[in-house]
């Protein structure tokens, strides 16, 4: 997976981060393109609203996403736009945001899956507190493994921190919200 212009889709920082797996750097792409398509409108909103403490998180929340597909520019921009809202910060993130969501487009196009490389091996994970805090590692570094342990170790993590905390901590790690998602696991997963 190639791009032409890496500081607006660097696909070998995306795998990297996924540990090789390209079938879940897609599936991320999707979602990101789905999700985020609209967060500098979203912001925008939210600072005319008088709201800075959402529009910084939209933004913050941006940084993560784009950080973690390898949308450097977005990171960037987002990142500047969690402390400081004007007109012309909100304008450069739309069109990088907008450049962005072409170069997903076009690497979602792309038909050279026989190359993919074996995915992160969750079967060789530690079982019950010891996968959490494994989880709790990965997520208080921000490294994408966390993505694919969620997805491949649902039934164990559910068992372990209940179906309900399973749930919002799933949805936390699939919108790269990790911050929130570390706030879910239970005390004893964030022992050193």
């Amino acid at each position: 997976m190639m791009t032409p212009d890496t500081d607006v889709l660097d696909t070998g920082t995306g795998l990297q981060q996924l540990m090789g797996d390209r079938a879940l750097y897609q599936q991320i792409l999707q979602r990101f393109r789905l999700r985020y398509r609209d967060a500098p409108a979203q912001a925008r909103a939210a600072w005319a609203a008088g709201d800075p403490v959402v529009a910084a998180r939209i933004a913050h929340t941006l940084k993560g996403a784009a950080g973690m597909i390898g949308a450097r520019q977005v990171a960037r921009l987002a990142h500047a736009l969690e402390s400081a809202s004007n007109d012309s910060l909100l304008a450069a993130l739309e069109a990088a945001l907008q450049a962005l969501l072409v170069q997903i487009e076009v690497v979602l196009r792309e038909d050279d899956a026989k190359t993919t490389p074996a995915p992160y091996a969750a079967t060789h994970m530690p079982t019950s507190m010891a996968l959490v805090q494994h989880l709790a590692s990965l997520l208080d570094v921000g490294d994408g493994a966390a993505v694919d342990l969620v997805e491949r170790s649902a039934e164990a993590l559910s068992h372990t921190l209940g179906k309900p905390c399973y749930e919002a901590l799933r949805e936390q790690v699939l919108q790269f919200d990790y911050e929130a998602a570390l706030a879910l696991l239970p005390a004893d997963a964030l022992l050193p």
